[in-house]
């Protein structure tokens, strides 16, 4: 061992890779960067405001129930139901420039018309004088010449209508079939409203109306009930759901981890942890999706919602007994993928332990310097980036504990291990006979695996 600690009082450490001399070293961790520091762009919460004995006047907001709610203290958000007006205004935007051109078609078949129209006038003029020339059996000279021009007028008549009018028609046509098809896609449009709509409308899982930022951005905003949002901390970036925790220490908190029955597999690819998976929330009876599945919201999204500013995360654990225990920290930050989203936390405080800071307890020494997670990059079992002999494939944390994770060499707490039924488990039943399950050794060791975990992070102000 790397320690002289009396090798009988020693835990079997075998998960966390122990020192051997003369064999392997061990260097601290390679990236530490400070937290986030500077002041929130949160305030402490405003009071609120006391009721008064009249009745305030209700305020119209224009398009109220549309596709845009137009009050900001409610949040802006575009659900279902918007498709039909999308569809009708985009073929009118289409029917009217096809109609223009139609109208430029027209205009140029009528001045075709109209000169046709005159020379078979000429025609007909010409024609009753060399009738009036022939019955009055009048001597003339220019009978050749009247017959000319007479041949010259219908050759270029019976081309016109041979030739321009049915191109004419047939442009005509086209333009009119085109219009007559977006018209059926417009019909087809209502028809399978109307068919959707026979029915009173049921989602699994309806939104609220408010959103926001985050969630504490949506609890200021209103949204006072824990469940399922859609949140945008980027105008960049499209919108997400999330699960928010409205209630736990006066709420604003957005679930970016959790676990609860193993029904989501958390041994995934790097892509798939950086975009996230799972299932965020679902319903239980109650109407709304007011309870939190399994789900990694996404390095990405978790990266971009700490840099908004100084962030605090809350970890909720239960054993296999109902027991509960937390672990918080006032400092949290996850820097972006071009670091391979390096962890920065700090301020400690809570029941589990303190493992993300001071390691495992039941370890000493850099046996214990080597299970602390603070200022790891991510691993996952395809992107190797742990303390633990960096570029040896046969010496991955993410590879023997299961999941993606702030490995170091290896870990003395690993939420997204593999879920055991019932706590204790063995080497035996591992699959690489590493301590693989869901682990905080600080509370219940390397071989007990928990029940739930969940983690969730929101704003930090020092005014809450």
């Amino acid at each position: 061992m790397g320690d002289k600690t009396d090798p009988k009082t020693v835990v079997d450490p075998r998960g966390h890779r122990p020192l051997s001399k003369g064999r392997e070293t061990y260097s601290p961790a390679r990236n530490n960067p400070a937290p986030i520091s500077g002041g929130s762009h949160y305030r402490g919460r405003p009071t609120e405001a006391p009721a008064r004995g009249t009745e305030q006047e209700k305020e119209e907001q224009p398009e109220a129930g549309g596709c845009t709610h137009a009050s900001e203290q409610m949040g802006v958000l575009c659900p279902t139901g918007c498709e039909l007006k999308t569809a009708i205004l985009k073929q009118e935007r289409s029917v009217k420039e096809e109609v223009r051109r139609m109208q430029k078609d027209v205009d140029d078949l009528s001045r075709s018309s109209n000169t046709i129209y005159n020379y078979v006038d000429g025609m007909s003029s010409a024609l009753r004088e060399r009738q009036l020339v022939s019955n009055g059996k009048t001597e003339v000279t220019n009978t050749h010449q009247y017959t000319d021009d007479l041949e010259t007028q219908h050759v270029y008549a019976k081309e016109a209508i041979d030739t321009v009018f049915p191109s004419n028609i047939r442009i005509l046509q086209g333009v009119l079939e085109k219009i007559r098809m977006k018209i059926q896609r417009v019909e087809k449009a209502i028809l399978a409203q109307r068919d959707e709509c026979r029915e009173q409308c049921t989602v699994s899982c309806p939104i609220p109306v408010v959103s926001g930022k985050e969630c504490e951005d949506i609890y200021r905003k209103g949204g006072r009930d824990s469940g399922m949002y859609l949140v945008q901390p980027d105008s960049f970036y499209q919108p997400y759901k999330v699960y928010c925790d409205q209630t736990t220490q006066n709420g604003g908190w957005t679930t970016i981890q959790n676990r609860m029955d193993g029904s989501v597999d958390f041994g995934r690819r790097w892509d798939n942890y950086r975009s996230g998976f799972g299932n965020i929330a679902f319903d239980v009876g109650k109407g709304h999706c007011s309870t939190p599945g399994e789900y990694w919201l996404g390095n990405e999204r978790i990266s971009q919602l700490t840099k908004q500013g100084p962030t605090e995360v809350l970890m909720e654990m239960e054993d296999w007994s109902g027991n509960k225990v937390h672990a918080q920290y006032k400092q949290f930050t996850i820097q972006s993928e071009a670091s391979r989203y390096v962890m920065a936390i700090n301020g400690y405080s809570g029941t589990a332990g303190n493992v993300m800071l001071e390691g495992a307890t039941e370890l000493s020494g850099e046996n214990r310097t080597m299970t602390i997670h603070n200022g790891m990059m991510f691993s996952t079992y395809d992107r190797d980036n742990d303390n633990w002999t960096p570029g040896d494939p046969s010496k991955q944390c993410s590879r023997e504990d299961g999941g993606g994770w702030w490995y170091n060499r290896c870990h003395s707490a690993n939420p997204n291990g593999r879920y055991y039924w019932g706590g204790a488990y063995t080497r035996y039943m591992a699959k690489h006979g590493t301590d693989d399950g869901m682990v905080w050794m600080n509370w219940k060791g390397s071989w007990y695996s928990l029940k739930a975990i969940c983690m969730k992070i929101r704003p930090y102000f020092a005014s809450r």
